[in-house]
């Protein structure tokens, strides 16, 4: 059960940690023509020209530009990986046909 709960709460941060690359917020920057780059033409707009410090895309770039996402991907795959072994462990592995 525990391991269950281990490995669902690494695979939420493993996909929070991802989101921001999906969005197109890289280490070279924002990718052209994607969903990040029209979040800063909003952004933009809706700030006279200017991207705010500490809002919603100056924080997805910062993080897609230190490569958090990948480190944590990383880190919360091993986590996952570990959980789901001392599952089986603790459990006790079982073909299908030996539970009848």
């Amino acid at each position: 059960m525990w391991g269950a709960i281990i490995t669902v709460g690494l695979g939420a941060v493993a996909l929070v940690s991802v989101a921001p690359a999906a969005l197109g917020f890289g280490a070279a920057g924002i990718a052209a023509g994607s969903y990040g780059a029209g979040m800063m033409s909003a952004a933009a707009v809706a700030n006279g020209g200017g991207i705010a410090a500490g809002g919603t895309v100056a924080v997805l770039q910062a993080v897609g530009a230190a490569g958090v996402a990948t480190k944590i991907a990383a880190v919360a795959g091993a986590g996952a990986a570990i959980a789901g072994g001392y599952e089986v462990t603790q459990t006790g592995y079982r073909r299908r046909d030996d539970e009848y």
